[in-house]
């Protein structure tokens, strides 16, 4: 793992998991999402992790002319670097007003990279690998009744849906983001052996170093959270990629704060936001990402840890630079 005395805070704004039924504070329209993203910057994050919204039903799109919507404006508030999602799943409104789920996300791949490929940001997310995301079983615990009819969709066929990121997949994304257009990846491992693809994309010259590495512990199928956990993922990708690496850690839920700061602890950067967790503390929603990451700001330096700027976590990433970017 690459030594730094900066850790780089990351925010994920909305991310495509977290339904509305499930929380009022998640961002859903522009204006949100700007507010959200913007408050982050303001509270200490370097990076803002961005997915897109339908407006109207809170849906998960990948449409670029919704992006379109919020990119500059954050742009133009903040010098936060901008992390626009490759793994978007693929719902879609369907002529008669309906909503339809593709449970193959390699089948929607130009989707998915339509947006990164317009806008050019300075970093994309790039998950190592398959996963099945268990979202059914949060959905379950609401009355299916009185969910919109994309939630409820999307509850029930998330039982039969896997994040699929092949390894054709992700030479295409590692050719026409990475080498074609200088963007940065944020490569998510779900589980130990997304770690080990990614070695295996460094031998065929795919990528190169230095690979900013997010350990994503406690999502439903994923690897859980727990400090062996975090030992573990660190000791392998030390074996793995050595100094060639930074090193990032974000969990799900109630998990959040204390699993990454055990990693900060061990010389992790953090990512914190209302993609990754509802909440701020037991049996409290918080109102914004702007809150997590002031508390995990607030706890890093109690401990003594500092806390990067956008453009020191530039330095460290090796991003192209915000002016740089098309939007």
């Amino acid at each position: 793992m690459r030594k730094t005395n900066k850790v780089i805070i990351t925010s994920a704004t909305t991310g495509a998991m977290h339904m509305p039924v499930m929380s009022p504070y998640l961002p859903i329209t522009p204006e949100q999402i700007i507010a959200d993203s913007v408050g982050a910057a303001e509270a200490g994050a370097a990076i803002v992790h961005l997915h897109a919204r339908d407006a109207e039903t809170g849906c998960p799109v990948t449409d670029p002319a919704v992006y379109a919507q919020y990119l500059p404006s954050i742009k133009q508030q903040s010098d936060v670097i901008i992390n626009i999602t490759t793994g978007q799943p693929a719902i879609r409104r369907k002529p008669d007003g309906g909503f339809d789920v593709k449970t193959a996300w390699a089948d929607v791949l130009d989707e998915r990279l339509a947006a990164p490929k317009q806008f050019e940001p300075e970093i994309t997310s790039f998950n190592m690998g398959p996963m099945n995301a268990a979202n059914w079983m949060l959905g379950m615990k609401y009355d299916l009744d009185k969910l919109s009819d994309w939630e409820r969709l999307f509850v029930l066929s998330t039982k039969d849906l896997t994040m699929q990121n092949t390894f054709a997949s992700m030479e295409r994304i590692a050719k026409e983001l990475g080498q074609e257009r200088g963007v940065v990846f944020e490569y998510e491992c779900f589980d130990i052996g997304h770690l080990y693809s990614l070695k295996m994309l460094e031998t065929m010259g795919w990528v190169k170093p230095p690979y900013f590495i997010q350990s994503v512990f406690g999502f439903l199928g994923g690897i859980g959270t727990g400090m062996r956990h975090v030992h573990h993922f660190k000791d392998t990708a030390d074996e793995l990629f050595g100094e060639n690496y930074i090193w990032s850690c974000l969990a799900a839920g109630k998990a959040q704060i204390p699993t990454i700061t055990q990693g900060a602890l061990l010389g992790s950067s953090v990512r914190v936001g209302l993609e990754d967790s509802l909440w701020y503390g037991k049996g409290q929603l918080a109102k914004s990402s702007g809150e997590q990451v002031g508390r995990i700001r607030r706890i890093l330096e109690e401990l003594g840890l500092e806390i990067a700027t956008p453009d020191e976590a530039r330095a460290m990433l090796g991003t192209k630079g915000a002016n740089n970017v098309k939007f």
